[in-house]
């Protein structure tokens, strides 16, 4: 079986094309969903100076001492930093690595919050505050990206409607004050760092993301992998230019499995002894805090009946960031985790 992970252009979604231009994206993402669950995008418009923008800010935050990082730590909250080997991702499916909390990259966040929308009731808690480095033009570069990774998710749900054939406003009321988090990652051990790490080598152990959709901007550097139907890991690297694009839980959800969320992991390659350095920073389009999630409709006469039981999306992801940041167990994600289980670690 081969694997392949398609280029989809949606400029017909951001200049103004016919509606023969547009059902032609329509049905090719609509594909690229059933079988692959990840895909490139080109035509997104996202200038390529906003891109250098992020990377700078990105290198300038990371090259700075682990302890000054340090300070930027924000507990109980999606924020600011999370240093080397304090997460582990296979937990949020309730799988266990080799060694629990052992995925060893960096990252830092920032995301929309509560005050953010024009929703007097909104609860900060289902957000959290943005704390940003005392570094120059940092904010300003972040954000812009932000912005612009912000709109490219949300023309992607405008894709998904005419896709699924849900209405062009279905996913209005699902993600109208979306919890939407911008997390940078560098994976990158400090000069000479012994590399046996107690188990397996893991730059972030396999998962799925939480929410409706993720928008992936990424170094050309090997090290993306992801799980294809065939049972096998497969490597993934980004055309010039492009965006990758995978699905989260919620739209597997929705979709009643027709579209499955995109189980992937970062397997950095070693040379020489040592590690070489990849970034990638992933925009995170999650809904409402407060949204019901169920499955549409039009989709309950897929296989087996209702594929899974309505939930918010502020408890999916509670139980997703138990798993990843506390190291409890997601016991929900029967379905992911069998995927990952089954694959038993097989790389094409």
């Amino acid at each position: 079986m081969s694997f392949d992970v398609p280029t989809i252009d949606i400029t017909a979604y951001v200049e103004p094309r016919s509606d023969e231009e547009r059902a032609a994206v329509a049905a090719a993402l609509d594909l690229a969903c059933r079988e692959v669950g990840f895909m490139q995008v080109v035509g997104h418009g996202v200038a390529p100076e906003i891109q250098a923008g992020l990377a700078t800010a990105l290198d300038d935050f990371f090259s700075l001492p682990l302890d000054e990082k340090k300070q930027y730590r924000v507990p109980d909250s999606n924020r600011g930093y999370s240093p080397p080997k304090s997460e582990s991702l296979s937990l949020s499916l309730g799988v266990e690595s080799a060694s629990r909390m052992n995925d060893f990259f960096e990252a830092f966040n920032i995301g929309a919050e509560a005050r953010s929308f024009p929703h007097p009731a909104l609860d900060e808690r289902d957000y959290g505050i943005n704390l940003w480095p005392h570094l120059p033009e940092f904010e300003d570069r972040v954000n812009s990206y932000f912005l612009e990774a912000q709109r490219v998710a949300r023309t992607l749900t405008r894709i998904f409607a005419d896709a699924l054939g849900a209405g062009p406003h279905f996913f209005d009321a699902l993600t109208d004050h979306s919890i939407d988090v911008l997390r940078m990652n560098n994976y990158a051990l400090p000069p000479g760092t012994d590399i046996s790490l107690d188990g397996d080598l893991t730059g972030m152990s396999e998962h799925t993301d939480f929410g409706i959709v993720t928008v992936l901007w990424s170094d050309r550097v090997a090290g993306l992998q992801v799980l294809g139907r065939d049972g096998l890991w497969h490597d993934v690297m980004p055309a010039e230019g492009a965006l990758l694009v995978n699905l989260g839980d919620l739209t597997a959800r929705m979709t009643n499995d027709r579209w499955m969320s995109t189980l992937h992991r970062v397997k950095p390659p070693v040379v020489d002894g040592t590690i070489r350095r990849r970034r990638s920073v992933a925009f995170f389009h999650d809904g409402n805090a407060d949204a019901v999630v169920s499955t549409l409709a039009i989709l309950l006469d897929l296989g087996d009946g209702l594929a899974y039981e309505p939930i918010t999306v502020r408890d999916h992801v509670a139980a997703k960031l138990a798993g990843s940041r506390q190291g409890r167990k997601n016991l929900a994600a029967v379905r992911e985790a069998g995927r990952v289980l089954a694959s038993a670690g097989r790389q094409a």
